[in-house]
């Protein structure tokens, strides 16, 4: 069926023109006035219908969720808040919705409810506004690393090693769980496994990235990632998605520069194509803070925080300078951080936030972390105490992106997989980067539901990917 998009319709400059839409009913007044969104756009297109032109059956059916498709004149709207509707001479109803059952009715609905509904919440303004902006960042990271020399590299899904050292990851079989074999030890035979040993769902793509660097020169990631982390916060998935660019003959400042372009790129990009979507996203934020306490509230509106991130050249502190200004500023003094602030642990969403709205005044790059709370692959700064990590910090979320040079030199990756309990054995692959041509390389992780949050002005993650996988929750 060909029918024109309503996004491509609601300029004056269309009007004149017979036209075909396809779309679902938002509202229907008047028995005259039907407002239909097929999705393109934030804005509804209005029809206009002649009573006697219709049957009172079709009529009736033109409630909230239903579908229809149009034919008419499209003209220079007679009334306010449109600029273009369509006279109606031809209508069809192509699918009711009962609007006793249909659950999507026009009323304010709480997120909780939305999620529970997450096979019709597409049909929302707000997640059409978000799912079309999650989209559009997909199209700029390929668009990015296109242009600037990178090649795509699709890493393994199903994977026999734990890139973060965490542990936290599903496992993946074949054997028959109600009759698992067993050596003669009394332990799984994964020998009669599918894959002859244990295997995964990734947790990165990164160290497979790191391979492909080390003969391309600059190749990037973008794919699902799991974690079997038991967390039901507004902060963590099961499944999520993970950008994970790696960069040979590269040290920190040069992995921390292509972060900071990247990161502005990419905003620029939904200013530039989406403001109709912020604009909306913004309103609905500065809705929902009106019933928060004034300190649970954003330092600036949606579209400004991209801004800030955009128009601003990036702080680059270390770690250590970071404590120091932590411990010294009056959040510490008055004691209001919920957190504690010493050297040797990791900073809370609240120091994050501290440095970039409140002591800088603009996004934030902190370096060389201690070596106890980052991963095994991280290079050692010459003090032993610290690694080449570096973590990019924006306001009203704070970390955003998390990367480092990786460690190029074998004595010292065999000791730090000592350190982490890797068994040498788990990552021989990886190792022997170090052993044939080895050279200086970096890279970054950055998570695309937390990109889309940070965009979005969404709080929950789970708001931001289509059919979210949390503990005791598959649905979908």
């Amino acid at each position: 069926m060909k029918y024109d998009r309503i996004a491509t319709l609601l300029s004056k400059s269309q009007a004149g023109r017979q036209v075909t839409i396809c779309g679902w009913v938002r509202t229907f007044r008047n028995d005259r006035f039907l407002a239909v969104n097929d999705g393109s756009s934030v804005s509804n297109l209005q029809l206009v219908l002649e009573k006697e032109n219709f049957d009172e059956a079709t009529l009736k059916q033109l409630s909230t969720g239903a579908s229809v498709t149009a034919k008419g004149l499209l003209v220079e709207s007679q009334g306010g808040g449109q600029e273009t509707e369509v006279v109606v001479e031809h209508l069809e109803l192509l699918g009711a919705a009962d609007p006793e059952e249909y659950p999507m009715q026009m009323k304010r609905h709480s997120m909780e409810f939305l999620r529970e509904k997450a096979h019709l919440r597409f049909r929302t303004s707000t997640f059409a506004a978000v799912f079309r902006i999650r989209h559009g960042m997909t199209f700029a990271i390929h668009e990015y690393f296109h242009k600037n020399g990178f090649y795509g590299l699709h890493t393994p899904i199903i994977t026999g090693s734990d890139a973060e050292g965490a542990g936290e990851m599903f496992k993946v079989t074949t054997l028959d769980l109600n009759n698992v074999p067993k050596t003669e030890a009394g332990e799984v035979d994964f020998k009669e496994d599918f894959f002859a040993k244990p295997t995964n769902l990734t947790v990165s793509g990164q160290l497979e990235a790191e391979l492909g660097a080390m003969a391309l020169g600059k190749v990037y990631t973008f794919g699902p990632t799991f974690r079997a982390e038991n967390s039901n916060t507004s902060r963590h998935l099961a499944e999520f998605w993970m950008i994970e660019p790696e960069i040979a003959f590269a040290n920190l400042q040069d992995d921390m520069d292509l972060a900071e372009d990247f990161m502005k790129y990419l905003l620029k990009f939904a200013l530039d194509n989406y403001p109709e979507e912020l604009k909306l996203l913004e309103e609905k934020e500065l809705n929902d803070e009106k019933s928060k306490p004034q300190a649970e509230r954003n330092e600036m509106p949606l579209r400004d925080r991209l801004k800030f991130v955009v128009e601003n050249e990036f702080e680059r502190v270390t770690y250590t300078e970071a404590i120091d200004i932590l411990r010294n500023s009056k959040p510490f003094k008055k004691k209001k951080f919920k957190y504690p602030v010493e050297w040797g642990i990791d900073l809370q969403s609240e120091h994050e936030r501290y440095l970039v709205e409140k002591h800088f005044k603009t996004p934030v790059i902190l370096s060389d972390y201690p070596a106890g709370i980052k991963a095994f692959y991280m290079r050692r700064n010459d003090d032993n105490k610290t690694v080449a990590a570096m973590d990019v910090l924006v306001p009203g979320i704070g970390e955003i992106i998390g990367g480092s040079q990786r460690e190029e030199r074998m004595d010292i990756l065999l000791e730090k997989c000592a350190e982490f309990n890797i068994p040498e054995d788990h990552v021989w692959w990886y190792l022997e980067l170090r052993k044939f041509g080895t050279a200086p390389h970096a890279g970054f992780g950055m998570g695309f539901e937390r990109l889309i949050m940070f965009v979005t002005g969404m709080t929950n993650i789970r708001d931001v990917i289509p059919f979210p996988r949390t503990p005791q929750n598959a649905e979908f």
